[in-house]
């Protein structure tokens, strides 16, 4: 389970084909202090295994079913990634609960100056739209970030300058592909209230 807040801008070092699919080895720092393999890490919002680990370095393997359903198998060797360790028993909840289970990838529009951060529009499909609401909860390459505005085939989302300096989401991210995964607590709502307004009662 993560926060949604990004810790440090990873750099992916390799990647090379695996058994599994791919195997991404990426650099860093703060992240590294206290990881082991086999701990869990969000990059890009996607819960990643450690496999293997250097003295500035550590790898992950993705499987078929995550470089298919991610943007995570977008990415090559230079290219930034958002990294957040897993949150410990009594760490702050100060962004939201996050899984690292991708509901779906969506594309960066626009950024649009808005006084001192840039307002962001992001494509979504459906799928992720469907749990969407204004001032809501959506992570967004993992980061916990609050919905400016809903619209029929995306969202807004406003951004302040450190989180265009800490994370990927910055103007450069134009056209890129990016993962989205939506508030739990909306799933669970959504799966509670169902039965009730399809017509039957609790099963």
């Amino acid at each position: 389970m993560f926060t949604g807040l990004v810790e440090e801008l990873g750099t992916v070092r390799e990647r090379t084909p695996s058994a599994a699919g791919a195997r991404l080895v990426i650099a860093c720092d703060a992240v590294r202090d206290g990881l082991a393999i086999g701990d869990s890490v969000s990059v890009n919002g996607a819960c990643l295994t450690v496999v293997e680990m250097g003295d500035d370095w550590f790898a992950v393997d993705c499987v078929e079913e995550t470089l298919r359903r991610t943007s995570v198998g977008d990415r090559e060797a230079g290219d930034h990634v958002n990294l957040e360790r897993a949150m410990r028993v009594g760490d702050r909840l100060s962004g939201h609960i996050v899984q690292g289970h991708v509901d779906g990838t969506g594309t960066v529009r626009s950024f649009t100056p808005e006084g001192d951060g840039m307002l962001m529009a992001v494509g979504a499909p459906d799928e992720v739209l469907r749990y969407v609401v204004e001032k809501g909860s959506i992570t967004v390459d993992g980061v916990s970030l609050t919905v400016a505005s809903r619209e029929p085939d995306g969202f807004t989302i406003a951004l302040i300058p450190h989180t265009m300096q800490m994370t990927t989401l910055n103007p450069d991210a134009v056209g890129r592909r990016v993962n989205l995964e939506a508030d739990v607590v909306a799933k669970y709502v959504e799966a509670l209230v169902r039965p009730h307004v399809d017509g039957g009662g609790p099963s």
